[in-house]
């Protein structure tokens, strides 16, 4: 059973669902409904705490609803796949060098503010965006924000708002110039191909990308050269009500949520969401590298910096 209620404050262990709502900018269409929203919401009030996964529970944007809702929500997307035959630049593995105790990549300025996916299973562009973010800061200094909505509309081996992979996205980028958020506007739904936009990646500046091999130590080599893009498992409730703490099991493997894993310190991994910052801790989520088949199917890109725009 779960411990309720350890580490969170008595004011937010409290938290009225007149607060919540105001919180969180909740309206209902009836007073029934209100209602009804207002008991899960008490419900789910009752795992608050130091949960028996590792993780605090709190009060987020899905704290009104059940489990059930929460894992039919199009707020994941992430298709895996077999042996993909695409082109890419080799594997990362661990091979026994030394490893820094703990990188994080957030505070080196590779990494831009958390975004927000919406109600549109677009995860894996926004792993992607962030492996790209990440790999062309390493390569040339700049952070730049990339769009989400090119590989949406644009990287037709992936299926938009229905779903899609990194590695597919990847190696989409290898034959295009990439666009920069703000010329290419992120819009939650699926949209026509932009040719016409500011870039942020020329055209051949993506050289491919590297698989990282299936272990939390290769995982953390990885790490040291820069962001890294992972799959995980993201509909269980520690994950609907994650508000801090490291989740160290109950999390499941059955992947289906595309990330951005951006540091760790030992066997904890920091890793960027795409649910908006009032999710979780500001946006992040922390979790041992054995949990959350984290470690499953990794990978990052690999730019040229000296292509120019």
């Amino acid at each position: 059973m779960a411990k309720f209620a350890l580490l969170l404050p008595a004011a937010a262990a409290a938290m009225s669902w007149d607060e919540y709502k105001q919180q969180f900018g909740k309206t209902y269409n009836s007073g029934e409904e209100d209602q009804q929203r207002a008991a899960i919401f008490e419900s789910n009030k009752q795992q608050w705490g130091q949960h028996e996964s590792g993780a605090v529970l709190g009060a987020t944007v899905f704290s009104d609803l059940t489990l059930e809702e929460f894992q039919a929500l199009p707020i994941r997307g992430l298709q895996t796949s077999g042996d993909l035959g695409l082109p890419k630049v080799g594997v990362h593995e661990y091979n026994g060098e030394e490893l820094a105790e703990s990188v994080d990549w957030t505070t080196k300025g590779a990494v831009t503010p958390v975004k927000n996916q919406g109600q549109c299973g677009s995860c894996w562009s926004f792993s992607t965006t962030g492996g790209l973010e990440g790999a062309w800061h390493q390569a040339t200094g700049q952070l730049t924000s990339m769009s989400e909505q090119q590989f949406v509309d644009c990287s037709k081996q992936n299926s938009g708002c229905n779903g899609g992979l990194m590695d597919y996205a990847f190696s989409f980028a290898r034959g295009t110039a990439v666009a920069t958020e703000s010329s290419y506007p992120y819009t939650a739904r699926d949209g026509t191909c932009k040719s016409s936009f500011t870039t942020a990646i020329p055209q051949g500046g993506v050289t491919g990308y590297k698989d990282v091999s299936r272990s939390a130590s290769a995982l953390q080599s990885a790490l040291n050269v820069g962001p890294v893009s992972v799959a995980i498992e993201a509909d269980q409730s520690v994950f609907q009500q994650y508000t801090g703490g490291v989740i160290t099991s109950g999390c499941g493997t059955s992947l289906d949520h595309g990330v951005l894993a951006v540091g760790y310190t030992g066997n904890t991994i920091k890793v960027k969401n795409s649910w908006g910052s009032s999710w979780g801790a500001n946006g992040y989520v922390s979790m041992d590298a054995s949990q959350c088949g984290i470690t499953q199917s990794a990978s990052y890109p690999t730019v040229s910096g000296s292509v120019e725009i």
